[in-house]
């Protein structure tokens, strides 16, 4: 079964949301919590872009 590049994006956003927020980067972040807030509107704006995008 074929998937559309929307699941493909999806995924991959996943998978970078779950590298950048698990506890060894985590760690390296919460030294400046801003940079933890910014990073995580980034990957909000990404997912919400990916479900708003027509391609699908």
């Amino acid at each position: 079964m074929k998937r559309s590049p929307v699941v493909h994006r999806l995924l991959a956003l996943f998978a970078a949301g779950w590298l950048l927020f698990d506890f060894p980067l985590l760690q390296l972040w919460a030294q400046r919590p801003w940079l933890v807030f910014a990073l995580w509107a980034v990957l909000i704006g990404l997912l919400a872009w990916t479900m708003e995008s027509d391609e699908g």
